[in-house]
């Protein structure tokens, strides 16, 4: 892979990521658009090796990594309530379900969690205003959203919040994407 694409901006861990990204992807082209600061990588490496709790925003994500265990709001059993039901619709809040059941895993692991969104730029929206609002403090943010409408504005936002993050610029990204950078993160933390 070395030889197709230049991954010499990127520290050791950084490479690894991008590395593993462009693998799962077959898209030498995020070695131009990855943002994978080395404190990042670093922090999301002893997360996982701490075992801190991982939330993510879609089950995609939950269901692709490897060796670890995450929380979704949208179906993991006890924060179903806080998503759309027929009690408590999410709308009725003003959130798309997946911010709704962002806030949810959240609330209940405010801090210390590796946070990962790899689908929906309003989960990403709803990390960002939790931690704008004081009530968390992630050890690492993973953001790939993905599509035209507020992907690419809500990880600059990111970028921009202060927290430790890695992403990537544009609208590309997605629910693989994502997967990949923790998938390296964890292979890291394992050694």
């Amino acid at each position: 892979m070395a030889a197709l694409v230049n991954l010499e901006g990127f520290g050791p861990l950084g490479t690894e990521v991008v590395a593993r990204v462009i693998h799962a992807t077959a898209r030498p082209d995020y070695a131009s658009t990855m943002i994978v600061p080395e404190a990042a990588a670093a922090a999301g490496v002893a997360a996982i090796a701490s075992n801190a709790p991982v939330v993510t925003d879609v089950e995609m994500v939950r269901a692709g990594l490897s060796g670890m265990t995450a929380l979704c709001g949208l179906v993991t059993p006890g924060f179903q309530s806080m998503t759309d039901t027929p009690a408590t619709p999410a709308s009725s809040v003003g959130l798309t379900r997946t911010a709704a059941g962002m806030r949810a895993v959240l609330e209940a692991h405010p801090e210390g969690a590796l946070v990962v969104v790899g689908c929906a730029p309003t989960a990403l929206d709803e990390v960002v205003d939790r931690f704008e609002a004081g009530d968390i403090r992630p050890a690492l943010v993973v953001a790939t959203p993905v599509g035209f409408v507020g992907a690419d504005d809500s990880k600059e936002r990111l970028r921009q919040s202060g927290l430790l993050c890695i992403s990537n610029a544009g609208s590309t990204g997605g629910s693989a994407v994502a997967t990949a950078i923790v998938n390296a993160l964890g292979r890291l933390a394992r050694g």
